[in-house]
């Protein structure tokens, strides 16, 4: 089908679903009362790289982006069930790219599948979220010393690159392309180490991570924007420096210092009490001595 419009401009139905997604996004991001929030997205802007955006990606991804800045933006909770039926209608497009949407997004770890139900945001409780954390620490330490024994000068490159990209993602409206690097950063560290069981198990882990919730609070809380941001880009330049050295201790100890910052936000940020996340590292049992190490170190870069 074409919609004909005077003067002759004519849209297919894709572009005419794109033509609503895109006036959607503009509706939600300018009809907010004003804020720091509403004054970053508006500094953000610009009608010409939304225009490259959908010209460049299949509609189930512009759809993706969508719910995801959503999911971080906080206008979907934890639990909130994501109807096809609504979502179609709301952004004028047919189920089938938004159901591909649904898996994009049960894929990044922000939403889960329920048999015969549907998909909700996922929904993490205190233990869970500790479980992962623990896990995180013990996994993500081992895949950077063996990656710095196993990498390739390929693997280092794109690292690098996925890094560089992140260092000027500090704005509201940068959250979810910098979660989605975060994750991509991440994976490819565990991917370096040559270990493809320790990837599939890393992936399982960090999809019980609430790092969404973690850009959600951020996204509450824009002061802490940039400097938590930027801390966390000095982090990961170090990990991938140590691990392009081929020096295997110095990685897994950037490694360690850096997930255990994020153990930090997750009780400065989503109040889990340190009274049951303390246990879980000291069942990290020989670990445990270079986590208690770190801690008492001036090293730490966040805050």
């Amino acid at each position: 089908m074409t919609f004909v419009y005077p003067g002759g401009m004519s849209f297919g139905r894709r572009d005419f679903g794109q033509l609503l997604c895109r006036l959607y996004i503009m509706y939600n991001t300018h009809s907010l009362p004003y804020s720091p929030e509403r004054a970053a997205m508006d500094r953000r802007f610009d009608p010409n790289e939304e225009n490259e955006l959908f010209q460049r990606k299949p509609l189930k991804e512009e759809i993706f982006e969508i719910l995801h800045k959503r999911i971080i933006a906080g206008k979907h909770a934890p639990g909130e069930w994501l109807r096809q039926e609504e979502i179609a209608s709301q952004l004028g497009v047919s189920m089938t790219p938004v159901r591909e949407a649904l898996d994009l997004l049960v894929s990044a770890g922000i939403a889960e599948r329920v048999p015969y139900r549907g998909v909700r945001v996922l929904q993490l409780t205190n233990n869970e979220i500790i479980d992962s954390y623990a896990l995180r620490l013990l996994l993500e330490s081992t895949a950077a010393r063996a990656a710095a024994h196993n990498r390739t000068q390929a693997q280092i490159e794109h690292l690098t690159f996925l890094v560089e990209q992140t260092k000027s993602l500090v704005t509201l409206n940068d959250m979810s392309h910098q979660r989605q690097l975060n994750r991509e950063i991440h994976l490819a560290i565990v991917a370096a180490s040559g270990n493809q069981l320790m990837s599939k198990m890393y992936e399982m882990v960090t999809n019980s991570f609430p790092d969404w919730m973690l850009y959600e609070y951020m996204f509450r809380h824009p002061e802490l924007l940039e400097s938590t941001l930027t801390a966390e880009y000095r982090e990961h330049q170090a990990i991938i420096e140590a691990i392009a050295n081929g020096n295997a201790e110095q990685a897994a100890g950037h490694t360690l210092n850096h997930i255990l910052n994020l153990g930090k936000e997750l009780v400065a940020f989503l109040n889990i009490p340190e009274s049951i996340l303390q246990p879980k590292e000291q069942e990290l049992g020989p670990l445990f001595v270079e986590i208690q190490n770190l801690k008492n170190s001036p090293t730490q870069t966040h805050s």
